[in-house]
Protein backbone atom coordinates (compact mmCIF):
# COMPACT_ATOMS: atom_id res chain seq x y z
CA UNK A 1 0.00 0.00 0.00
CA UNK A 2 1.14 3.38 -0.36
CA UNK A 3 -1.50 6.15 0.06
CA UNK A 4 -3.34 5.93 3.76
CA UNK A 5 -5.25 8.72 4.24
CA UNK A 6 -8.23 8.14 6.66
CA UNK A 7 -6.39 5.30 8.22
CA UNK A 8 -6.65 5.59 11.73
CA UNK A 9 -3.96 3.16 12.59
CA UNK A 10 -1.31 4.72 10.56
CA UNK A 11 -0.40 7.66 12.42
CA UNK A 12 3.55 7.98 11.19
CA UNK A 13 5.02 9.43 8.88
CA UNK A 14 6.36 7.30 6.00
CA UNK A 15 10.17 8.02 4.59
CA UNK A 16 10.93 6.38 1.14
CA UNK A 17 14.27 7.17 0.46
CA UNK A 18 15.25 5.70 -2.75
CA UNK A 19 12.03 5.62 -4.12
CA UNK A 20 9.60 8.53 -3.96
CA UNK A 21 6.32 7.68 -2.50
CA UNK A 22 3.57 9.48 -1.73
CA UNK A 23 3.80 10.32 2.37
CA UNK A 24 0.56 9.83 5.19
CA UNK A 25 -1.33 13.43 5.63
CA UNK A 26 -2.21 11.69 9.37
CA UNK A 27 -0.61 13.14 11.87
CA UNK A 28 1.69 10.90 14.38
CA UNK A 29 0.33 9.60 17.76
CA UNK A 30 3.62 8.85 19.17
CA UNK A 31 5.36 12.06 17.88
CA UNK A 32 7.34 10.24 15.09
CA UNK A 33 9.07 12.84 12.83
CA UNK A 34 11.21 11.53 9.70
CA UNK A 35 14.65 12.14 9.13
CA UNK A 36 15.68 12.19 5.30
CA UNK A 37 19.01 10.27 5.75
CA UNK A 38 18.51 8.48 9.02
CA UNK A 39 21.30 9.18 11.99
CA UNK A 40 23.41 11.73 10.55
CA UNK A 41 27.35 10.67 10.51
CA UNK A 42 29.38 12.11 12.90
CA UNK A 43 33.12 11.92 13.92
CA UNK A 44 32.63 11.28 17.05
CA UNK A 45 35.51 9.96 18.78
CA UNK A 46 34.07 6.44 19.59
CA UNK A 47 31.53 6.08 16.86
CA UNK A 48 30.34 2.32 16.45
CA UNK A 49 30.03 1.61 13.05
CA UNK A 50 27.52 -1.29 12.92
CA UNK A 51 25.31 1.87 13.55
CA UNK A 52 26.62 3.62 10.05
CA UNK A 53 26.19 0.51 8.34
CA UNK A 54 22.53 0.26 9.04
CA UNK A 55 22.00 3.59 8.10
CA UNK A 56 23.45 2.77 4.74
CA UNK A 57 21.59 -0.21 4.26
CA UNK A 58 18.42 1.39 4.87
CA UNK A 59 19.11 4.16 2.58
CA UNK A 60 19.86 1.97 -0.30
CA UNK A 61 17.34 -1.07 0.21
CA UNK A 62 13.73 1.09 1.11
CA UNK A 63 10.98 -0.10 -0.06
CA UNK A 64 9.51 0.30 -3.43
CA UNK A 65 6.18 1.53 -4.65
CA UNK A 66 5.35 -2.29 -5.12
CA UNK A 67 6.84 -3.17 -1.83
CA UNK A 68 4.98 -2.99 1.74
CA UNK A 69 5.25 0.26 3.32
CA UNK A 70 7.34 1.10 6.31
CA UNK A 71 7.12 3.62 8.71
CA UNK A 72 9.45 5.12 10.38
CA UNK A 73 9.79 6.14 14.08
CA UNK A 74 11.56 8.86 14.92
CA UNK A 75 12.61 12.00 16.56
CA UNK A 76 10.80 15.24 16.14
CA UNK A 77 12.77 18.44 16.19
CA UNK A 78 13.26 19.21 20.05
CA UNK A 79 11.93 16.15 21.38
CA UNK A 80 13.26 16.10 24.70
CA UNK A 81 13.39 11.83 24.00
CA UNK A 82 16.40 12.84 21.90
CA UNK A 83 19.88 12.49 23.95
CA UNK A 84 21.24 15.36 21.79
CA UNK A 85 18.41 17.18 23.03
CA UNK A 86 18.71 16.90 26.42
CA UNK A 87 19.16 20.35 28.87
CA UNK A 88 22.93 21.10 29.33
CA UNK A 89 22.37 20.75 32.74
CA UNK A 90 21.25 17.08 32.44
CA UNK A 91 24.32 16.72 29.49
CA UNK A 92 26.79 17.71 32.18
CA UNK A 93 25.55 15.65 34.25
CA UNK A 94 26.08 12.79 32.69
CA UNK A 95 28.87 13.35 31.91
CA UNK A 96 30.86 13.95 34.58
CA UNK A 97 29.41 11.17 36.37
CA UNK A 98 30.39 8.69 33.39
CA UNK A 99 33.72 10.62 33.77
CA UNK A 100 33.94 9.73 37.33
CA UNK A 101 33.70 5.84 36.62
CA UNK A 102 36.61 6.57 34.32
CA UNK A 103 38.58 7.88 37.22
CA UNK A 104 37.53 5.66 39.59
CA UNK A 105 38.36 2.52 37.04
CA UNK A 106 42.22 4.32 36.75
CA UNK A 107 42.99 5.23 40.27
CA UNK A 108 41.62 1.47 41.00
CA UNK A 109 44.72 0.08 38.62
CA UNK A 110 47.33 2.23 39.69
CA UNK A 111 46.95 2.54 43.63
CA UNK A 112 47.37 -1.04 43.57
CA UNK A 113 50.80 -0.95 43.29
CA UNK A 114 51.22 1.10 46.36
CA UNK A 115 50.25 -2.00 48.72
CA UNK A 116 52.41 -4.98 47.21
CA UNK A 117 54.95 -4.68 50.86
CA UNK A 118 52.14 -5.32 52.89
CA UNK A 119 50.04 -7.53 50.82
CA UNK A 120 53.45 -9.91 50.25
CA UNK A 121 53.61 -10.68 54.02
CA UNK A 122 50.20 -10.73 54.75
CA UNK A 123 49.08 -13.02 51.74
CA UNK A 124 52.58 -14.90 51.87
CA UNK A 125 53.63 -14.22 48.41
CA UNK A 126 56.43 -13.05 46.52
CA UNK A 127 56.83 -9.59 45.05
CA UNK A 128 56.03 -11.10 41.25
CA UNK A 129 53.01 -12.74 42.60
CA UNK A 130 51.92 -9.41 43.40
CA UNK A 131 52.93 -7.34 40.57
CA UNK A 132 51.25 -10.68 38.57
CA UNK A 133 47.57 -8.68 40.14
CA UNK A 134 48.86 -5.61 39.21
CA UNK A 135 49.41 -7.01 35.02
CA UNK A 136 46.57 -8.38 34.29
CA UNK A 137 44.18 -5.68 35.15
CA UNK A 138 44.52 -4.04 31.27
CA UNK A 139 43.86 -7.23 29.83
CA UNK A 140 40.21 -7.13 30.78
CA UNK A 141 40.38 -3.79 28.77
CA UNK A 142 42.19 -5.42 25.91
CA UNK A 143 39.61 -7.79 25.67
CA UNK A 144 36.22 -7.79 26.80
CA UNK A 145 35.27 -4.25 24.60
CA UNK A 146 35.23 -6.40 21.62
CA UNK A 147 32.15 -8.19 22.47
CA UNK A 148 30.43 -5.56 24.98
CA UNK A 149 30.20 -2.91 22.22
CA UNK A 150 27.81 -5.13 20.40
CA UNK A 151 25.41 -5.51 23.56
CA UNK A 152 25.84 -2.08 23.82
CA UNK A 153 24.28 -1.15 20.84
CA UNK A 154 21.61 -4.04 21.40
CA UNK A 155 20.33 -2.96 24.80
CA UNK A 156 21.73 0.40 25.28
CA UNK A 157 24.33 2.34 27.61
CA UNK A 158 22.85 2.79 30.70
CA UNK A 159 22.42 -1.29 31.84
CA UNK A 160 26.00 -1.52 31.11
CA UNK A 161 27.32 1.52 33.10
CA UNK A 162 24.91 -0.02 36.12
CA UNK A 163 26.07 -3.62 35.83
CA UNK A 164 29.61 -3.03 35.46
CA UNK A 165 29.61 -0.53 38.47
CA UNK A 166 27.88 -2.98 40.81
CA UNK A 167 30.22 -5.66 39.57
CA UNK A 168 33.15 -3.83 39.87
CA UNK A 169 32.87 -2.69 43.39
CA UNK A 170 32.26 -6.64 44.06
CA UNK A 171 35.15 -7.48 43.15
CA UNK A 172 37.13 -4.87 45.01
CA UNK A 173 35.54 -6.69 48.22
CA UNK A 174 36.71 -9.51 47.10
CA UNK A 175 40.02 -8.35 46.91
CA UNK A 176 39.92 -6.40 50.55
CA UNK A 177 38.80 -9.66 52.17
CA UNK A 178 41.05 -11.99 49.98
CA UNK A 179 42.91 -15.04 51.96
CA UNK A 180 45.42 -15.44 49.23
CA UNK A 181 47.09 -14.18 46.45
CA UNK A 182 45.40 -16.45 43.80
CA UNK A 183 42.39 -14.83 44.87
CA UNK A 184 43.93 -11.02 44.23
CA UNK A 185 45.13 -12.25 40.76
CA UNK A 186 41.78 -13.58 39.45
CA UNK A 187 39.36 -10.47 40.85
CA UNK A 188 42.22 -8.17 39.33
CA UNK A 189 41.42 -9.89 36.19
CA UNK A 190 37.82 -10.19 36.15
CA UNK A 191 37.36 -6.51 38.19
CA UNK A 192 39.58 -4.98 34.84
CA UNK A 193 36.74 -6.64 32.38
CA UNK A 194 33.92 -4.74 34.16
CA UNK A 195 36.28 -1.74 34.82
CA UNK A 196 36.62 -1.89 31.03
CA UNK A 197 33.55 0.06 30.43
CA UNK A 198 34.72 2.92 32.37
CA UNK A 199 37.41 3.09 29.41
CA UNK A 200 35.16 2.20 26.45
CA UNK A 201 31.48 3.64 26.82
CA UNK A 202 32.39 7.31 28.33
CA UNK A 203 33.41 8.45 24.88
CA UNK A 204 30.43 6.38 23.16
CA UNK A 205 28.07 8.38 25.68
CA UNK A 206 29.69 11.78 25.32
CA UNK A 207 28.99 11.53 20.88
CA UNK A 208 25.73 10.71 21.95
CA UNK A 209 24.45 13.10 23.47
CA UNK A 210 27.24 16.48 22.62
CA UNK A 211 27.12 17.24 18.97
CA UNK A 212 30.91 17.12 17.12
CA UNK A 213 31.45 20.67 17.52
CA UNK A 214 30.34 20.46 21.11
CA UNK A 215 32.51 17.65 22.03
CA UNK A 216 35.96 19.24 22.58
CA UNK A 217 35.79 19.84 26.30
CA UNK A 218 34.08 16.67 27.20
CA UNK A 219 36.34 14.63 25.27
CA UNK A 220 39.42 16.47 26.94
CA UNK A 221 37.44 16.30 30.32
CA UNK A 222 37.43 12.29 29.61
CA UNK A 223 41.03 11.94 28.91
CA UNK A 224 42.26 13.87 31.51
CA UNK A 225 39.77 11.31 34.24
CA UNK A 226 41.81 8.57 32.57
CA UNK A 227 45.50 9.72 33.05
CA UNK A 228 45.29 12.26 35.78
CA UNK A 229 43.39 9.46 37.97
CA UNK A 230 45.86 6.87 37.67
CA UNK A 231 48.13 9.39 39.47
CA UNK A 232 45.64 10.69 41.90
CA UNK A 233 45.20 6.78 42.92
CA UNK A 234 48.33 6.14 43.92
CA UNK A 235 49.21 9.43 45.69
CA UNK A 236 46.07 8.99 47.90
CA UNK A 237 47.08 5.11 48.47
CA UNK A 238 50.28 5.84 49.52
CA UNK A 239 49.79 7.30 52.43
CA UNK A 240 46.83 4.40 53.04
CA UNK A 241 49.94 1.96 53.21
CA UNK A 242 52.01 4.16 55.59
CA UNK A 243 49.57 3.32 58.09
CA UNK A 244 50.19 0.06 60.06
CA UNK A 245 46.19 -0.10 61.04
CA UNK A 246 45.20 0.42 57.14
CA UNK A 247 47.92 -0.64 54.27
CA UNK A 248 46.91 -2.43 51.23
CA UNK A 249 43.45 -4.15 52.32
CA UNK A 250 42.17 -0.50 52.98
CA UNK A 251 43.27 0.64 49.60
CA UNK A 252 40.44 -1.86 47.99
CA UNK A 253 38.13 -0.88 50.74
CA UNK A 254 38.26 3.07 49.99
CA UNK A 255 37.69 1.90 46.34
CA UNK A 256 34.61 -0.12 47.58
CA UNK A 257 33.20 3.23 49.52
CA UNK A 258 33.93 5.56 46.27
CA UNK A 259 33.08 3.09 43.82
CA UNK A 260 29.48 2.35 45.56
CA UNK A 261 29.00 5.80 45.95
CA UNK A 262 29.34 6.25 42.07
CA UNK A 263 27.05 3.28 41.51
CA UNK A 264 23.80 4.75 43.73
CA UNK A 265 24.55 8.02 41.50
CA UNK A 266 24.60 6.46 38.78
CA UNK A 267 21.15 5.34 39.16
CA UNK A 268 20.00 8.60 39.70
CA UNK A 269 21.95 10.12 37.10
CA UNK A 270 22.63 8.02 34.05
CA UNK A 271 19.73 7.95 31.15
CA UNK A 272 19.92 5.73 28.14
CA UNK A 273 21.17 8.11 25.42
CA UNK A 274 22.39 5.52 22.94
CA UNK A 275 19.08 6.93 20.06
CA UNK A 276 19.01 3.54 17.89
CA UNK A 277 17.98 1.66 21.12
CA UNK A 278 15.26 4.69 22.39
CA UNK A 279 13.77 4.80 18.74
CA UNK A 280 13.24 0.69 18.82
CA UNK A 281 11.63 1.30 22.23
CA UNK A 282 9.41 4.05 20.94
CA UNK A 283 8.41 2.01 17.84
CA UNK A 284 7.42 -0.90 19.95
CA UNK A 285 5.77 1.07 21.48
CA UNK A 286 3.66 2.48 18.51
CA UNK A 287 3.07 -0.94 17.31
CA UNK A 288 1.77 -2.31 20.66
CA UNK A 289 -0.70 0.68 20.66
CA UNK A 290 -1.54 0.46 16.85
CA UNK A 291 -1.34 -3.09 16.04
CA UNK A 292 0.56 -1.97 13.19
CA UNK A 293 3.60 -3.59 12.51
CA UNK A 294 4.56 -1.68 10.04
CA UNK A 295 6.19 0.83 12.15
CA UNK A 296 9.83 0.54 13.50
CA UNK A 297 12.95 1.77 13.97
CA UNK A 298 15.48 2.47 10.89
CA UNK A 299 18.19 0.43 12.77
CA UNK A 300 15.51 -2.22 12.93
CA UNK A 301 15.74 -2.84 9.46
CA UNK A 302 18.20 -5.42 7.88
CA UNK A 303 19.71 -5.32 10.99
CA UNK A 304 22.37 -8.20 11.45
CA UNK A 305 21.95 -11.10 14.77
CA UNK A 306 23.84 -9.72 17.55
CA UNK A 307 26.50 -13.33 17.05
CA UNK A 308 27.20 -11.20 13.89
CA UNK A 309 27.85 -7.97 15.29
CA UNK A 310 29.99 -9.92 17.76
CA UNK A 311 31.82 -11.40 15.36
CA UNK A 312 32.12 -7.97 13.59
CA UNK A 313 33.22 -6.25 16.41
CA UNK A 314 35.70 -8.87 17.01
CA UNK A 315 37.30 -9.72 13.94
CA UNK A 316 37.32 -6.14 12.17
CA UNK A 317 39.40 -4.43 15.43
CA UNK A 318 42.31 -7.06 14.17
CA UNK A 319 41.84 -6.29 10.68
CA UNK A 320 42.51 -2.83 10.82
CA UNK A 321 45.25 -3.98 12.81
CA UNK A 322 46.97 -6.10 11.05
CA UNK A 323 46.39 -4.52 7.56
CA UNK A 324 46.28 -0.45 7.88
CA UNK A 325 49.42 1.41 7.95
CA UNK A 326 48.22 4.53 10.49
CA UNK A 327 46.71 1.77 12.42
CA UNK A 328 49.89 0.08 12.96
CA UNK A 329 52.13 2.70 13.35
CA UNK A 330 49.80 4.74 15.96
CA UNK A 331 48.80 0.88 17.94
CA UNK A 332 52.67 0.41 18.61
CA UNK A 333 53.33 4.14 19.08
CA UNK A 334 50.58 4.17 22.19
CA UNK A 335 51.08 0.80 22.91
CA UNK A 336 54.60 1.65 24.15
CA UNK A 337 53.88 4.70 25.79
CA UNK A 338 51.27 2.67 27.69
CA UNK A 339 53.71 -0.01 28.61
CA UNK A 340 56.34 2.35 29.98
CA UNK A 341 53.61 4.29 32.05
CA UNK A 342 52.51 1.14 33.97
CA UNK A 343 56.53 0.57 34.01
CA UNK A 344 56.90 3.74 35.90
CA UNK A 345 53.48 2.96 38.23
CA UNK A 346 55.20 -0.21 38.84
CA UNK A 347 58.80 0.93 39.73
CA UNK A 348 58.80 4.53 40.85
CA UNK A 349 58.07 4.29 44.10
CA UNK A 350 60.57 1.85 44.78
CA UNK A 351 62.90 3.42 42.87
CA UNK A 352 62.89 6.87 45.11
CA UNK A 353 62.86 4.72 48.29
CA UNK A 354 66.05 2.86 47.29
CA UNK A 355 67.93 5.95 45.85
CA UNK A 356 66.27 8.60 48.26
CA UNK A 357 65.39 6.94 51.17
CA UNK A 358 61.61 7.93 50.35
CA UNK A 359 59.03 6.38 52.72
CA UNK A 360 55.91 4.88 51.38
CA UNK A 361 53.41 7.56 52.11
CA UNK A 362 56.05 10.43 50.44
CA UNK A 363 56.42 8.09 47.32
CA UNK A 364 52.96 8.40 47.10
CA UNK A 365 53.22 12.13 46.44
CA UNK A 366 55.76 11.68 43.92
CA UNK A 367 52.46 10.09 41.34
CA UNK A 368 51.48 13.91 41.76
CA UNK A 369 53.48 14.57 38.72
CA UNK A 370 51.22 12.55 36.72
CA UNK A 371 48.05 14.92 37.52
CA UNK A 372 50.50 17.76 36.87
CA UNK A 373 51.53 16.43 33.61
CA UNK A 374 48.22 15.59 32.39
CA UNK A 375 46.72 19.01 33.00
CA UNK A 376 49.65 20.29 31.23
CA UNK A 377 48.80 17.95 28.48
CA UNK A 378 45.57 18.95 28.38
CA UNK A 379 46.47 22.77 28.17
CA UNK A 380 48.85 21.72 25.24
CA UNK A 381 45.64 19.95 23.44
CA UNK A 382 43.70 23.44 24.10
CA UNK A 383 46.39 24.91 21.86
CA UNK A 384 46.58 21.79 19.29
CA UNK A 385 42.73 22.65 18.91
CA UNK A 386 43.43 25.96 17.89
CA UNK A 387 45.98 24.99 15.02
CA UNK A 388 43.51 22.24 13.82
CA UNK A 389 40.83 25.05 13.66
CA UNK A 390 43.25 27.29 11.45
CA UNK A 391 44.94 24.90 9.30
CA UNK A 392 42.50 21.97 8.55
CA UNK A 393 41.17 23.16 5.37
CA UNK A 394 44.86 22.65 4.13
CA UNK A 395 45.73 19.85 6.03
CA UNK A 396 42.94 17.94 7.07
CA UNK A 397 42.71 15.38 9.15
CA UNK A 398 46.79 15.52 9.63
CA UNK A 399 46.48 18.95 11.68
CA UNK A 400 45.67 16.69 14.35
CA UNK A 401 49.20 16.00 14.46
CA UNK A 402 51.55 19.13 15.31
CA UNK A 403 51.73 18.85 19.34
CA UNK A 404 51.77 15.09 18.17
CA UNK A 405 55.09 15.58 16.58
CA UNK A 406 56.27 17.90 20.03
CA UNK A 407 55.21 15.13 22.03
CA UNK A 408 57.75 12.38 19.97
CA UNK A 409 60.48 14.92 20.69
CA UNK A 410 59.84 15.55 24.62
CA UNK A 411 58.94 12.14 25.36
CA UNK A 412 62.38 10.63 25.32
CA UNK A 413 63.52 14.11 26.29
CA UNK A 414 61.79 13.36 29.68
CA UNK A 415 62.41 9.85 29.86
CA UNK A 416 66.32 10.68 29.80
CA UNK A 417 66.62 13.18 32.27
CA UNK A 418 64.44 10.74 34.35
CA UNK A 419 66.53 7.84 34.30
CA UNK A 420 69.88 9.84 34.39
CA UNK A 421 69.16 12.21 37.43
CA UNK A 422 67.49 9.96 40.13
CA UNK A 423 70.73 9.79 41.80
CA UNK A 424 71.44 10.62 45.30
CA UNK A 425 73.81 13.52 44.25
CA UNK A 426 71.17 15.08 42.63
CA UNK A 427 68.00 16.84 44.01
CA UNK A 428 65.01 14.44 43.95
CA UNK A 429 63.01 16.84 42.30
CA UNK A 430 64.88 17.00 39.54
CA UNK A 431 64.11 13.52 37.85
CA UNK A 432 60.40 14.47 39.14
CA UNK A 433 60.59 17.38 36.41
CA UNK A 434 61.87 14.31 33.56
CA UNK A 435 58.84 12.31 34.52
CA UNK A 436 56.43 15.12 34.42
CA UNK A 437 57.56 16.48 31.21
CA UNK A 438 57.12 12.64 30.04
CA UNK A 439 53.77 12.62 31.50
CA UNK A 440 52.63 15.45 29.45
CA UNK A 441 53.74 14.32 26.68
CA UNK A 442 51.96 10.89 27.36
CA UNK A 443 48.69 12.48 27.92
CA UNK A 444 49.22 14.59 23.77
CA UNK A 445 49.68 11.70 22.60
CA UNK A 446 46.89 9.19 24.33
CA UNK A 447 44.58 12.41 23.18
CA UNK A 448 46.03 12.88 19.52
CA UNK A 449 45.61 9.05 18.55
CA UNK A 450 42.19 8.84 19.51
CA UNK A 451 40.89 11.95 17.75
CA UNK A 452 43.16 11.09 14.59
CA UNK A 453 42.10 7.75 14.11
CA UNK A 454 38.80 8.37 14.30
CA UNK A 455 38.89 11.28 12.03
CA UNK A 456 40.83 8.98 9.37
CA UNK A 457 38.34 5.77 9.95
CA UNK A 458 35.20 7.57 10.65
CA UNK A 459 32.16 4.59 9.96
CA UNK A 460 35.27 2.33 11.25
CA UNK A 461 36.24 4.59 14.30
CA UNK A 462 35.51 2.09 16.64
CA UNK A 463 37.03 -0.67 15.14
CA UNK A 464 40.61 1.57 14.78
CA UNK A 465 40.37 2.34 18.30
CA UNK A 466 39.42 -0.67 19.64
CA UNK A 467 42.93 -2.75 17.86
CA UNK A 468 44.98 0.19 19.29
CA UNK A 469 43.07 -0.36 22.33
CA UNK A 470 43.84 -4.27 21.92
CA UNK A 471 47.48 -3.31 21.08
CA UNK A 472 48.18 -0.63 24.51
CA UNK A 473 46.22 -3.17 26.99
CA UNK A 474 48.23 -6.03 26.18
CA UNK A 475 51.61 -4.30 25.96
CA UNK A 476 50.42 -2.57 29.35
CA UNK A 477 50.02 -6.07 30.88
CA UNK A 478 53.61 -7.34 29.93
CA UNK A 479 55.66 -4.30 30.93
CA UNK A 480 55.13 -4.24 34.38
CA UNK A 481 55.82 -8.30 34.73
CA UNK A 482 58.88 -7.96 33.43
CA UNK A 483 60.00 -4.58 35.29
CA UNK A 484 61.85 -6.62 38.26
CA UNK A 485 63.85 -8.31 36.54
CA UNK A 486 64.65 -5.51 34.14
CA UNK A 487 65.10 -3.07 36.77
CA UNK A 488 67.64 -6.10 38.72
CA UNK A 489 69.44 -6.74 35.29
CA UNK A 490 70.15 -3.22 33.79
CA UNK A 491 69.50 -0.93 36.90
CA UNK A 492 66.62 1.83 37.08
CA UNK A 493 68.73 4.00 34.72
CA UNK A 494 69.83 1.72 31.77
CA UNK A 495 66.28 0.42 31.92
CA UNK A 496 64.96 3.92 31.65
CA UNK A 497 67.54 4.55 29.18
CA UNK A 498 66.61 1.36 27.14
CA UNK A 499 62.94 2.55 27.09
CA UNK A 500 63.97 6.27 26.17
CA UNK A 501 66.05 4.78 22.97
CA UNK A 502 63.28 3.14 21.94
CA UNK A 503 61.06 5.82 22.17
CA UNK A 504 64.05 8.03 20.16
CA UNK A 505 63.01 5.25 17.23
CA UNK A 506 59.52 5.95 17.14
CA UNK A 507 59.79 9.72 16.53
CA UNK A 508 59.23 10.09 12.92
CA UNK A 509 55.47 7.98 13.17
CA UNK A 510 54.22 11.32 13.35
CA UNK A 511 55.72 12.74 10.88
CA UNK A 512 55.28 10.73 7.92
CA UNK A 513 51.85 10.73 8.75
CA UNK A 514 51.70 15.12 9.04
CA UNK A 515 53.51 14.88 5.25
CA UNK A 516 52.28 11.86 3.73
CA UNK A 517 48.95 10.66 6.05
CA UNK A 518 47.29 10.96 2.98
CA UNK A 519 48.75 9.53 0.69
CA UNK A 520 48.52 6.53 2.75
CA UNK A 521 44.53 6.30 3.14
CA UNK A 522 44.48 6.71 -0.34
CA UNK A 523 45.75 3.16 -0.82
CA UNK A 524 44.10 1.96 1.64
CA UNK A 525 41.27 -0.53 0.99
CA UNK A 526 39.45 0.40 4.40
CA UNK A 527 39.52 4.13 3.30
CA UNK A 528 38.58 3.49 -0.29
CA UNK A 529 35.49 2.13 1.53
CA UNK A 530 34.71 4.88 3.70
CA UNK A 531 34.81 6.84 1.15
CA UNK A 532 31.70 5.07 -0.58
CA UNK A 533 29.86 4.99 2.53
CA UNK A 534 30.04 8.92 2.67
CA UNK A 535 28.86 9.76 -0.63
CA UNK A 536 26.13 7.33 -0.36
CA UNK A 537 24.75 9.33 3.00
CA UNK A 538 25.53 12.36 1.49
CA UNK A 539 23.26 11.54 -1.58
CA UNK A 540 20.94 9.09 -0.17
CA UNK A 541 18.33 9.84 -2.92
CA UNK A 542 20.77 8.34 -5.80
CA UNK A 543 19.60 5.11 -6.83
CA UNK A 544 22.27 2.57 -7.16
CA UNK A 545 22.42 1.18 -11.08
Amino acid sequence: MVHHEGDPAVRALAIKCEHRVPESVNSPIAAPVPLAHGEAYTNALIQTEERDEETLKTISHAPTVAEDVSFYVDFKDGDRRNPANFSPARKWAITINACVFTGIVAAAGSSYTMGYSSMTRDLDCTLYQAILGFGVYPLGFAFTPLVTSSFSEEFGRFHFYIVSSFMFVLTEVIIALAPNVQTVIAARAIGGCFGSTGATLVAGTIADIWLSHQRGFPMSLYALSVVASSGLGPMIAGWIEANPSLQWRWIQWIHVIVGGVYSVSALLVMRETRSTVILVRMARQVRKDTGDGRYRARSEENKPCLISMIATSCTRPLSLLFTEPIVQSFSLWIGFVWGVLFFLLDSVSSEFQNIYGFGIGETGSIFATISIGSLLGYLANVYQERLYKKYVHRKGQEARLYMACVAAITLPTGMLIFAWTARPDIPWVVPLIGLTLFMTSVFVIYQVVFIYLADCYGPYASSALAGQSLCRNILATVFPVCTTRMNELLTYKWAGTVFALIAVIMIPIPYVLFFYGSRIRGCSPASQKILAIEAEQKNPDLEKS
